[in-house]
């Protein structure tokens, strides 16, 4: 089901057009030479569809309830009594006033996390649903410390409470999706139809998980029995980022969950709202307390109070690569906790001249422009054969003046608010800066509105590799077209780049395609498509683009650790 919504989700993108376009707004001064005359390609025309951005904003369809810490299951006040505002991206007005964790909060959710871990039940509960001692102890009187692990904890099995929460995320998900639209900007649509339905597959897809985590007895040289365990790590801090709250929130915390461990979490300080509902149905799933916590606050606080404590085992983080350089020294320079990086990227999307232009334009419009362009992989980098570049750049130019761009909550819009002003503006420096270094600007260029935080989905061609647009990680709805000539150019340029999270290939010869998934020195590489993700699929970076993967098999080892038992055998049978 949440594969199909997927596969729905880059079809809706791909094919949603706009109304009408508006009037043209004047030049910005920043686009205008001193002579007066416009640094615009020639011709362009600044129009985009935005007649839902000149609306009053719609009334969000849900209450904030959960404003507050959670910590060893209950949500409570921060330790110092302090709040902080977070904002709705349409207008910059403040949407709740939410409790700021500190390192002494991190204090609290840790000591908890570690109680639930040492003492509680989730690591020893059973990990699948034990139907057959349910019927012994119902049917055949077996006494009901059966069903504990000793100490009378009950031994819930840790798939069944994962799948329970899945069924709960389904049945919110319309207000799990307002507060992540309301809270970060996003359209509701993506949020309600896409993210919040793929949660819930994540979340099933590690309750599956949870019976399957196993060790192995492996031969040794000489009479010895030799078991290698796969036991939970300990205590998890996970920092997740505000570009896609719910779903780093189910990244972090399934594989977590299902090896056994317990969890700290950070949220991001922009969008803290629906990781503490979401956290308050974990909880009403069954979880026992002290499992999950979850404290909001700042980085350079409760962020670097949870990298630097002494009594968390391992460390999860996604966000910007600067950031992560902080996290990993933090980590090292305290008890050495492993530590996973999901971090920045640059991703080249590579269109060769065989491509049915028509269809490269839309799917390279989806790899930059979605979410914003607030997307590590985003394909930032367009990369086009000369023979169809000049088509490209004006098919390119043509979609993203039909763009929809204007209140999330409204439907058919495909572009909300940039996040925040701090990113907002960041994103207009980078624009000018491309102007500045003599890029052309197709379209664009400006804010959009004289409210909140929209930018004009902005194209710049005669790109070149040495600018900082096609360096620097924008994290905005600002497309790069390069020119290529031969694919071995072509390879050398896109992997020269400190990122390496992600590529797009877009080619009809599959020796081409076979030559570039190998060349391209990335994690993830899509050819004819972009932006795919599945719950097997792992997701991870090369370079300084991060350490490790999340998702699939492989972000279990992120939670694991390795244990080898050696028992001398006495007159074995067998070696």
């Amino acid at each position: 089901m949440a594969r199909r919504a997927a596969a729905s989700l880059v079809s809706r993108c791909l094919l949603a057009r706009g109304a009408s376009a508006a009037a043209p707004p004047a030049l910005p001064s920043a686009l205008r030479r001193p002579d007066g005359t416009s640094r615009l390609l020639p011709g362009v025309l600044q129009r985009f569809s935005t007649a839902a951005a000149a609306e009053e904003p719609i009334a969000p369809p849900v209450q904030v309830n959960y404003t507050k810490l959670l910590i060893n299951g209950n949500f409570v006040d921060s330790a110092s009594g302090k709040t902080f505002p977070t904002r709705d991206p349409r207008t910059g007005e403040v949407i709740a006033h939410v409790a700021e964790g500190d390192a002494e909060d991190i204090n609290r959710a840790v000591a908890a996390a570690r109680k639930a871990f040492d003492e509680g039940p989730w690591p020893r509960m059973t990990a699948y649903v034990n139907t057959q001692l349910d019927i012994l102890v119902s049917v055949v009187s077996w006494p009901s410390t059966m069903l504990t692990d000793g100490r009378n904890l009950p031994l819930q099995e840790r798939s069944r409470i994962l799948l329970r929460f899945a069924d709960l995320i389904e049945k919110h998900n319309d207000e799990l999706a307002a507060l992540e639209t309301w809270d970060n900007g996003k359209p509701y649509e993506q949020a309600a139809h896409i993210e919040v339905p793929m949660m819930a597959r994540l979340m099933r897809y590690y309750a599956g998980w949870t019976d399957k985590i196993h060790g192995l007895v492996v031969p040794a040289d000489g009479p010895h029995h030799v078991q290698i365990l796969h036991e939970p790590i300990g205590v998890a801090g996970q920092i997740i980022p505000w570009n896609f709250p719910l779903l780093m929130f189910a990244w972090k915390v399934g594989p977590a969950l299902a090896c056994g461990n317990t969890i700290v979490l950070k949220t991001a300080e922009q969008t803290p709202l629906s990781a503490l509902y979401t956290a308050k149905l974990l909880h009403e799933a069954g979880l026992p307390e002290g499992v999950v916590n979850v404290v909001s606050g700042f980085g350079p606080t409760a962020g670097a109070a949870l990298a630097s404590h002494m009594d968390v085992d391992k460390l999860a983080f996604t966000g910007s690569t600067d950031t992560g350089k902080i996290v990993l020294e933090l980590s090292a320079r305290s008890n050495l906790k492993p530590v996973t990086l999901e971090l920045g990227g640059k991703s080249p999307f590579i269109i060769m001249d065989d491509a049915d232009v028509d269809h490269a334009v839309e799917l390279a419009h989806f790899a930059l422009f979605f979410n914003q362009g607030q997307c590590c992989c985003a394909g930032s980098r367009t990369f086009v054969h000369e023979r169809v570049y000049d088509e490209f750049v004006e098919k390119a130019k043509a979609r993203a003046l039909k763009r929809v761009v204007g209140d999330p909550f409204r439907k058919g819009v495909e572009q909300g608010p940039q996040i925040d002003d701090e990113q907002f503006n960041k994103i207009l420096r980078y624009i000018r800066s491309g102007v500045d270094s003599g890029a052309i600007l197709v379209t664009g260029g400006d804010r959009l509105g004289d409210k909140g935080f929209y930018v004009q989905p902005t194209i710049f061609s005669d790109v070149q590799d040495g600018m900082k647009i096609a360096k620097e990680e924008i994290f905005g709805p600002v497309q790069s077209i390069l020119k290529f000539k031969d694919l071995n150019e072509v390879i050398k340029r896109a992997n020269a780049s400190q990122y390496g999270l992600a590529a797009g290939v877009f080619t009809n010869n599959l020796d081409t395609a076979n030559t570039l998934t190998r060349a391209l020195k990335v994690g993830t590489v899509w050819v004819n498509c972009f932006d795919i993700f599945d719950a097997a699929i792992p997701f991870g970076g090369y370079k300084m683009s991060g350490i490790g993967r999340e998702k699939g098999i492989d972000s279990l080892k992120n939670y694991l650790q390795v244990k080898a038992v050696v028992t001398p055998l006495k007159n074995p049978a067998w070696l």
